[in-house]
Formats: C-alpha cells, sequence, structure tokens
C-alpha cells in the first residue's frame, strides 16, 4: 500500500508526519529515519483498528503550496 504523507520539522529539529487519507494516523519522531519507522508502525496499527480504504477513496496528493495569509487585527 502506498500512501501520501505530510512530514513537518520543527525549530527543535523533530519531525511530525501524518496521513491525510486515514484520518487520525501521525506520528512524531527525533530524526527521519526513526519517524518513517514509526510511521509503518501506525499504518500498520491505523489498519488493524480500521477497515482499509479503498482505492477509491484515498484523496489524490496535489501538491504543497507555502502561502503568505494577512490577519485582520479587529
Amino acid at each position: 500500500m502506498k500512501v501520501n504523507c505530510l512530514i513537518e520539522k520543527d525549530e527543535d529539529g523533530y519531525y511530525y508526519a501524518s496521513i491525510p487519507s486515514l484520518p487520525g494516523c501521525f506520528t512524531q519522531a527525533k530524526t527521519y529515519d526513526e519517524l518513517i519507522r514509526r510511521l509503518d508502525e501506525a499504518i500498520s496499527l491505523y489498519l488493524e483498528v480500521n477497515e482499509s480504504p479503498e482505492p477509491d477513496e484515498l484523496r489524490e496528493f496535489v501538491g504543497v503550496q507555502r502561502i503568505e495569509i494577512k490577519t485582520c487585527q479587529g
């Protein structure tokens, strides 16, 4: 099974990953390699508890874009 995951790195160097097509499936780790191992475990556990999504249910990955948001302060 192949899934798209969103991986981010915070200011302390920790990696965070989530699987948008598997709601609630996420993990974190100090290193990228550890994150990948934990992702494999998180996906396996998710699929044990939840029904495996059908291919048509998986969201199509479009891309990631950095945008600037101007906030209104009232």
